[in-house]
């Protein structure tokens, strides 16, 4: 019996690409990972020869009140900004099959718009809009007849600051995760929701029956890939705050940019960076494996 071959010119074809792909996500994670147990500052990135320091940036880290300050402070944010994604996302999904053609089309249409827009650019959008003299936030709030917003400066409070940055990261997310979770919903098939409503069955019943089960790893999926993006989250808060007032707003990958940027302490910096890959990595690995064994 003749044997197959299986030809070596696909693997050759894409090699260049994986080499590069990982290349490029590999070596600066490498890089992070050998300075954060140098000791290694301004001095060190001039002249080179940074001394082994093993585990003391950690240490100094873990022992520090700062750092659990900073990370409660990344969980909370993290946590409340997945939630809202997640939520208005399947409202979103669950919405577009209800629409006209045209009115879903639009709606498809602008959530794609809003998904593409810069985050620079959206994010500078959000501080004309928040702005305290001039922004239409104010504007309106005042028109609605709340006087208590005359003037109102919104990136002095750090309640205030972090609520607007949840605004928009999660007006920048759920376009992805709406679009994605609908995608999802046009592969189940239209004829089990024709039985659960011949059979009465309500529209939480029908979501929490068909819709959930049916796309459970999906929603595993978006949940997962959220979480990455929320924590990870850095240009809209460096942008908009700077991680202020007075630390509010300041998550771990803001916490490690100050540290290595203001203190020139790149081997502490590079400590908080690997910390939270993690933390990150701990919980995409337990989602993924309670995904699949779902």
């Amino acid at each position: 019996m003749r044997t197959r071959t299986r030809s070596p010119w696909p693997y050759l074809l894409i090699a260049p690409t994986v080499a590069g792909g990982a290349f490029l996500l590999l070596y600066p994670l490498l890089k992070a990972a050998v300075i954060s147990f140098q000791h290694f500052r301004m001095g060190e990135l001039i002249r080179g020869g940074a001394a082994f320091a093993g585990l003391e940036n950690y240490a100094e880290l873990l022992t520090g009140a700062e750092f659990w300050q900073v990370l409660l402070r990344t969980l909370v944010w993290t946590a409340t900004n997945v939630v809202l994604i997640v939520v208005l996302s399947t409202g979103v999904a669950l919405m577009l099959p209800r629409l006209r053609r045209g009115l879903r089309l639009a709606l498809m249409s602008a959530l794609a718009l809003a998904w593409a827009t810069p985050i620079i650019a959206a994010t500078t959008i959000f501080q004309w809009l928040f702005q305290s003299e001039l922004g239409v936030v104010n504007w309106l709030l005042v028109t609605l007849g709340l006087d208590s917003f005359q003037g109102y400066t919104w990136f002095a409070n750090g309640t205030a600051t972090f609520a607007v940055l949840v605004v928009l990261v999660v007006w920048q997310s759920v376009p992805f995760a709406a679009l994605t979770l609908y995608a999802g919903l046009t592969t189940i098939p239209a004829e089990l929701y024709e039985s659960a409503r011949i059979d009465g069955g309500t529209g939480r019943q029908v979501f929490w029956k068909i819709t959930f089960p049916m796309l459970r790893h999906l929603f595993a999926l978006v949940t997962s890939l959220e979480v990455i993006w929320v924590a990870k989250c850095f240009p809209q808060i460096w942008v908009l705050s700077q991680g202020g007032p007075d630390g509010a707003t300041t998550t771990l990958p803001v916490y490690a940019f100050k540290i290595a940027r203001v203190l020139h302490r790149y081997d502490l910096g590079s400590a908080v960076a690997m910390l939270t890959v993690v933390l990150l990595a701990v919980a995409l690995v337990s989602n993924l494996r309670r995904m699949v064994r779902s």
